[in-house]
């Protein structure tokens, strides 16, 4: 069996989760691994057939994604050249991790696509939307890259085609500690507006992984460092708690290690509301926006010890296997028992 596996790489979470995924597809056949996008600061330790331009975004330093920055790095001709090209009819299976070249090349030619990704379980309509709608986000959610199949990771199972997290290995077999420190990951507030912030917070050591430097300092009681796979893991293993984005992977590997959690969702942008949502449900502290009046928000969560029990089972194994089985008659008797755990 030949086998695409296509990665959004437009943000950490893609291709983070995808390094537990990729040596399992590759236990079914010769497995193809597409990237696109710019913006991830992570890497994975596999050859990468396609790397593509795909569609980008721009972070800004307010909390928001830069439009028109965004705007300017998208080249729909090359991308157009790029969903063309892409030789769909090739790959016996193709999956997807939101990742719009290989979704619309294999749409255009009415060939099957698997959606494996935590877009597919925000798009669905049992989990959690934020109260405001937002037409153009709940849109552009369903039409990024279109699939046949959905299946998704989320905070929470809402439904029997969604997953808890693929809490990386790297993660689970890390030693938990507290050392005191908080984590901080906001790549759409600058490192400028956070220091101001957080320094007025003055018993607390921060550690700050910032997109928009490259060189580690430190300002009084917050240290600013480039983000860095391994130090970002250590230190989120080690912290008191964790302030991010509501993005997906690092919320969900906070709540693993067991830490105290808040986040801050950007603006504007439908599926970290649809997280916000869920977390929110699930009792964790979500704040607004960084203005001056929301920081005693951040002053109470930093004085109280409350934590979110959550069970995050290495369940990605079985996931592999089970969607391979309902697409490609794979049948071992393994799967016998496996159908049962899910059940159950």
């Amino acid at each position: 069996m030949k086998i695409l596996y296509a990665i959004q790489g437009t943000g950490n979470g893609h291709l983070s989760r995808a390094t537990d995924i990729i040596p399992l597809l590759r236990l079914y056949g010769e497995l193809d691994i597409l990237v696109s996008g710019k913006c991830a600061d992570v890497s994975i330790p596999y050859s990468i057939h396609y790397k593509l331009e795909g569609l980008s975004f721009a972070f800004g330093k307010n909390g928001d994604i830069d439009i028109w920055k965004t705007l300017k790095t998208i080249s729909f001709q090359k991308l157009g050249q790029e969903i063309r090209k892409l030789p769909v009819n090739e790959y016996d299976l193709i999956v997807t991790d939101f990742e719009p070249v290989s979704a619309w090349a294999a749409w255009l030619r009415g060939v099957p696509c698997i959606g494996l990704s935590h877009q597919a379980a925000v798009a669905h309509k049992n989990s959690p939307k934020p109260l405001q709608p937002d037409w153009l986000g709940k849109f552009i959610l369903n039409y990024y890259a279109p699939t046949n199949y959905q299946y998704g990771f989320h905070f929470d199972t809402y439904d029997q085609n969604i997953f808890t997290p693929v809490i990386r290995q790297q993660v689970r077999n890390q030693e938990i500690k507290n050392n005191g420190h908080y984590t901080v990951y906001l790549p759409a507030y600058g490192d400028e507006t956070l220091i101001r912030k957080l320094s007025q917070f003055k018993n607390v050591m921060w550690e700050v992984f910032s997109k928009h430097s490259k060189q580690a300092y430190q300002i009084d009681n917050v240290s600013i460092a480039p983000i860095n796979n391994e130090a970002f893991i250590q230190s989120m293993a080690t912290c008191e708690g964790v302030l991010c984005g509501a993005g997906f992977e690092t919320p969900a590997e906070a709540l693993f290690l067991k830490k105290k959690l808040m986040v801050v969702p950007m603006k504007s942008q439908y599926e970290q509301q649809c997280n916000a949502a869920s977390l929110k449900l699930m009792g964790v502290p979500v704040l607004k926006n960084l203005k001056e009046k929301r920081l005693h928000k951040i002053e109470n969560w930093l004085s109280n010890d409350e934590r979110v029990e959550v069970d995050y089972p290495d369940s990605t194994q079985i996931i592999i296997q089970l969607l391979m089985e309902r697409h490609y008659s794979l049948n071992p008797p393994s799967l016998i028992c496996i159908r049962n755990v899910i059940q159950h």
